[in-house]
């Protein structure tokens, strides 16, 4: 009886132990503000407002309202804010955790086991483990359940809801690697199935792993920029991000060598974007003329007072107009989407005027995935009616536009998008993702032995060897 008080003891013990890691400073009526705040900016900027459910959206609010007023600690606040923000369905709209606190939640380890998840085709595996764990658990083991709860369901449940993204596999993707994120001490108890079929089972608590070295071979690559030959004159071009004008430099810095390649691959795979600027100045280097078109750009146009017209009148008024109030149906439309926040001002559309001396219009490849995002797909859109250019691999992220910075109580903040950006046709991608010429995903030997495979590569090569070699000018 004694050892079990004494355990009861130290388990209560830790407990507070751990939950005492995360203040608890943001006053009740902080909270309240925070939330309003969040709720009402998002109201009057975010720009795909009139793809939001309302009635979901206000309850949502409602739900969040109550259980800010319950929550224990400052994480527990935020992550409340972080499901409010999810009903959004945008990746560019965020509740960001202050930096105190996203500091200490851990995603991969786990004392003795460090773990890396990722998504393959709607399945979640194990594709790297701490190396003294790699027999026991082998990469490529499959999570078949968490918390005695089918993987599926358990993400549902209990990860998902508190995910802002645009597209359902970028949500798959966050959703398998966040799939057991939580703060030291926390407890997960999962369900694997090895690559050969056997089924274990393991305890997990979160701890900082002290073992370093895992079980994979790590990829060489630079920072932002990777420049290489492959066969038959191929040149491989990395451009990993645009937020730092130095892969310009890079990018320029090898041009004289560029220029013997009878084919491209422009590998923008994991790009995430950063500066569309920076991502124009390599661009232009792969467009036949001196002028260039981006992509489409609209934001809400909010006059209060067409808003309040709007009010009074239905979608019926949109057809026939509303003639007691000598309202045609032109006027009756556009005081109507003012209200529902689906009237748009259109940014000026014009090429871009760019002159480079050289000019690649060689064959090429631009591969891409879901981690293709923003300044990329600006990227994607430059090029978009190049002939010699085609996009092979995966959809991309589906998300771009300028955020709304906001700042939150406890140093917290939020992004709301507040431009609507489409193909140069008026096509819509955002929630899509720009679909690649060549769909190629990712399987399984790729995300646990890139060293050796890359499907994804191997398609775009096997495409440019069908295709007549072009000169550069």
């Amino acid at each position: 009886m004694k050892i079990k008080l004494l355990i009861l003891s130290l388990f209560i013990f830790l407990s507070g132990f751990f939950s005492a890691q995360i203040t608890n400073s943001i006053s009740l009526n902080d909270r309240l503000y925070g939330a309003s705040k969040f709720w009402s900016d998002v109201n009057y900027n975010f720009v795909y407002m009139y793809k939001v459910d309302q009635l979901k959206w206000n309850a949502a609010y409602k739900e969040a309202i109550a259980n800010v007023q319950k929550t224990k600690n400052d994480y527990e606040y935020f992550r409340e804010l972080q499901k409010l923000c999810s009903v959004l369905k945008d990746g560019h709209t965020q509740v960001y955790l202050p930096e105190y606190i996203q500091n200490q939640v851990m995603t991969t380890n786990f004392g003795a086991y460090r773990l890396f998840l990722t998504d393959v085709n709607g399945r979640i595996y194990i594709y790297d483990i701490n190396k003294s764990k790699e027999k026991e658990i082998p990469v490529g083991s499959e999570i078949l359940k968490v918390n005695d709860l089918p993987v599926d369901i358990y993400q549902n449940k209990f990860v998902k809801p508190f995910i802002s993204t645009s597209t359902e596999s970028v949500l798959n993707s966050k959703a398998s690697f966040g799939l057991l994120a939580g703060l030291e001490g926390e407890q997960f108890d999962i369900e694997v199935k090895t690559p050969k079929g056997e089924i274990k089972k393991l305890h997990l608590i979160h701890a900082k792993t002290e073992e370093k070295e895992l079980s994979s071979i790590p990829l060489a690559r630079n920072a932002f920029f990777e420049f290489k030959w492959l066969e038959n004159q191929v040149a491989y071009v990395a451009i990993r991000t645009f937020n730092d004008a130095s892969v310009v430099k890079s990018f320029e810095a090898n041009i004289s060598e560029l220029k013997k390649a009878k084919k491209i691959i422009l590998d923008i795979r994991n790009n995430g974007g950063g500066s569309g600027k920076n991502a124009l100045n390599i661009a232009k280097y792969f467009t036949k003329g001196d002028t260039i078109y981006g992509a489409k750009s609209y934001s809400r146009e909010i006059i209060p007072t067409e808003r309040a017209i709007g009010s009074f009148l239905t979608a019926q008024d949109t057809i026939s107009g509303k003639a007691q109030w000598g309202l045609s149906k032109e006027d009756a439309t556009r005081q109507f989407k003012a209200y529902s926040g689906s009237k748009f001002y259109a940014f000026e559309y014009k090429p871009i005027i760019i002159r480079s001396d050289t000019k690649f219009i060689v064959p090429t490849i631009v591969l891409t995935n879901n981690n293709t995002a923003s300044a990329a797909e600006d990227f994607l859109i430059y090029l978009y009616n190049e002939k010699n250019i085609t996009r092979v691999g995966d959809y991309t992220n589906g998300s771009t536009g300028q955020p709304l910075q906001i700042e939150l109580p406890g140093n917290g903040s939020a992004w709301i998008c507040t431009k609507k950006v489409t193909l140069p046709n008026n096509e819509e991608f955002i929630g899509i993702g720009i679909k690649p010429e060549i769909i190629v995903k990712q399987n399984l030997n790729d995300v646990l032995y890139p060293q050796k495979y890359d499907s994804q590569l191997t398609e775009a090569l096997k495409y440019l060897q069908k295709n007549r070699t072009r000169t550069t000018k």
